[in-house]
């Protein structure tokens, strides 16, 4: 039983020098991170499939028990929609292996046009995956959310695989009309779908994005710190990413979300010690 939480990404400018020390190597910054949190989710592999040794700095970074959610190259799931792409998907296993268990899961972001009537494409997609890893599939197309039939379907293909559904709930974002230009820019972005709890495998993976408003955010959480809860009380494992439209505070937040839980259930094993964002001094 173990609770992981982390953020959209490991480097981001409005930390640096406040949260995390600045300037920083390429080679260290990851390990900065890693202080803070103790999973984060991989978005640059989307765009382009890193190379090996890149991942092998990946893995020096972090200690075993940090966690990578993966996300698959846009190639194979939204440019050639799981159909001949055995080749970027080989080259990218490949890339990724260094990691090892680091990996929580390989994450299948589908786009918002794949639909039940693509599920078979999806289920032959699972099947020839190789089992050595985790698979998160998201889905945004909305009838997997309004139709019951079309949700079923898709958790009998997943539950076949032993993959999980990940939730991307936005419901605080849109809660209310933005009122920043990072909140602005989410609403063009973000997908507008009704929140989903329900885990398929032992290790359930949550998106959560807030807003700039770090105390709306929080507040914004409460059903997540429930169902956390009871998720590990079940003997589940959780992964939690925390985002906000312009992720200013999403660091702290993530730290927030764990201690929130962990007050609830205390045998969560804490995280690391942040470390200084300023170098030490004797005076």
């Amino acid at each position: 039983m173990r609770l992981h939480v982390g953020c959209a990404m490991w480097a981001h400018t409005p930390w640096q020098g406040r949260l995390l020390p600045h300037p920083l190597p390429p080679a260290e910054r990851l390990r900065a991170y890693a202080s803070w949190c103790n999973a984060v989710e991989g978005n640059t592999t989307f765009y382009a499939t890193p190379s090996r040794a890149t991942v092998e700095s990946w893995a020096r970074q972090t200690e075993p028990g940090f966690r990578f959610l993966v996300k698959l190259p846009k190639t194979v799931t939204h440019e050639r929609r799981l159909h001949g792409a055995e080749e970027e998907l080989q080259a990218f296993l490949e890339a990724i292996e260094p990691l090892g268990p680091r990996v929580d899961a390989l994450w299948v972001q589908l786009p918002g046009s794949f639909g039940p009537a693509e599920l078979g494409a999806l289920a032959a997609f699972l099947r020839g995956l190789p089992g050595a890893y985790r698979y998160a599939v998201e889905v945004r197309h909305p009838a997997f959310f309004a139709d019951a039939r079309s949700e079923r379907l898709l958790e009998g293909v997943l539950r076949a695989a032993g993959a999980e559904w990940v939730p991307f709930d936005t419901t605080v974002l849109f809660g209310r009309p933005p009122t920043s230009e990072a909140e602005r820019e989410a609403w063009t972005r973000k997908p507008r779908l009704p929140r989903r709890s329900a885990a398929l495998t032992g290790r359930p993976v949550v998106r959560y994005i807030g807003r700039d408003a770090a105390t709306e955010t929080i507040a914004g959480w409460a059903h997540w710190v429930d169902q956390v809860t009871e998720w590990l009380r079940e003997g589940r494992s959780p992964t939690v990413f925390v985002h906000t439209p312009d992720n200013a505070e999403a660091l702290t937040l993530a730290r927030r979300f764990h201690e929130e839980v962990r007050t609830r259930v205390p045998q969560v094993e804490p995280l690391p010690e942040p470390v200084p964002a300023e170098p030490l001094t004797l005076f």
